[in-house]
């Protein structure tokens, strides 16, 4: 009997995902920036909490990498020491992957919030895979997988810090959730692999080919609502957070492409319902396929309407990575029934 790997699995799932939603916190919040470096955030394990902190304090003991805010520049220590009464800049040297040397105690722990959940996820995969080993001889894939799984969140990890360098390229941000989605493909693959389905589906080819087409019609929405999120990115760092409703002047026609398509999407999927329906069998993830769509389409006209809500964002973001994730699964499963 194979060891069982799932727990393992649907917790690093749940992780991700965890994440995936956190992430879209810091982005909605213009948090991005709360640590300035990576993978420490201002030099310290445990992030600072009041700006006074990183002021440069005499007769105190620095820690090397530990960094302060002089003249609105970032300084980082570059040793160990013990400062004196007055400021010697020989023991310090200038931050220089950007200029960014702003505190505000809430992005800061935002962003720390993300990268502990980030941490945690790496963790996790790290178990799911020495999990696998022990059934490496049997079932050589899911070793394979899972350890693609842990080169993926550590790859994640250097993107979060070329993000953070970048001082947030709205290109580099949708690069980093591509990935996470592609994270989220294998250990949807794990979990299908480890799943075993009750229900038996009559003209199962046809039904993937729908589904099939449903999941591209998704990826493609999903990579126009990256586009309008970029837009959404430039018009924040415009009009800043307080001047909401300014970031719905101007959309681009893109926009306006990306919101009706939801309705292909949605029709596509209520066809392979009515597929479904002529088999007698409504299965479950086909429910929370269609729920999460519904929903998807309803945070979009929250959001649009009601100026942006602060967790419309982040909860679009989110249900779509789910829906990815359910649609991905169903597939895998009718796969298995060919």
């Amino acid at each position: 009997m194979k060891k069982q790997i799932k727990p393992f699995i649907v917790t690093s799932l749940i992780l991700v995902y965890l994440v995936i939603a956190a992430g879209a916190i810091v982005r909605m919040t213009g948090s991005g920036m709360g640590c300035p470096d990576w993978p420490k955030c201002f030099g310290y394990l445990i992030p600072p909490t009041e700006r006074n902190q990183l002021d440069w304090k005499s007769n105190h003991q620095y820690h090397e990498g530990e960094v302060i805010i002089v003249s609105e520049i970032l300084r980082v220590a570059i040793y160990d020491f013990n400062s004196s009464i007055e400021y010697e800049s020989k023991n310090w040297e200038d931050y220089t992957e950007h200029d960014y040397a702003l505190f505000n105690a809430t992005h800061t722990w935002i962003e720390f919030i993300n990268r502990l959940l980030g941490a945690l996820a790496g963790l996790s995969t790290l178990v799911l895979f020495f999990s696998t080993l022990w059934r490496i001889k049997k079932d050589v894939w899911s070793t394979v997988l899972s350890f693609l799984v842990l080169l993926g969140m550590g790859f994640q990890g250097w993107l979060g810090k070329t993000v953070v360098d970048s001082n947030l390229i709205p290109y580099k941000i949708t690069i980093h959730m591509v990935m996470a989605l592609l994270i989220v493909l294998l250990l949807i693959i794990l979990l299908a692999r480890e799943s075993h389905s009750k229900s038996v589906l009559k003209n199962t080819a046809v039904l993937q080919k729908v589904l099939g087409i449903g999941l591209i019609l998704t990826l493609i929405q999903i990579g126009m609502g990256t586009q309008v999120r970029q837009f959404v990115d430039e018009q924040m760092h415009t009009f800043n957070l307080e001047d909401i409703s300014a970031w719905l002047s101007d959309w681009p026609l893109l926009f306006y492409i990306h919101r009706s398509f939801s309705i292909i999407v949605l029709l596509v999927h209520g066809y392979l319902g009515y597929l479904l329906y002529q088999n007698k069998i409504i299965p479950n993830v086909y429910i929370v396929i269609l729920s999460l769509l519904s929903l998807e389409i309803l945070t979009g006209i929250w959001m649009y309407y009601f100026d942006f809500p602060f967790s419309s964002q982040p909860l679009h973001l989110l249900i779509a990575s789910l829906l990815f994730g359910a649609q991905s699964y169903f597939i895998l499963t009718l796969k298995k029934q060919l």
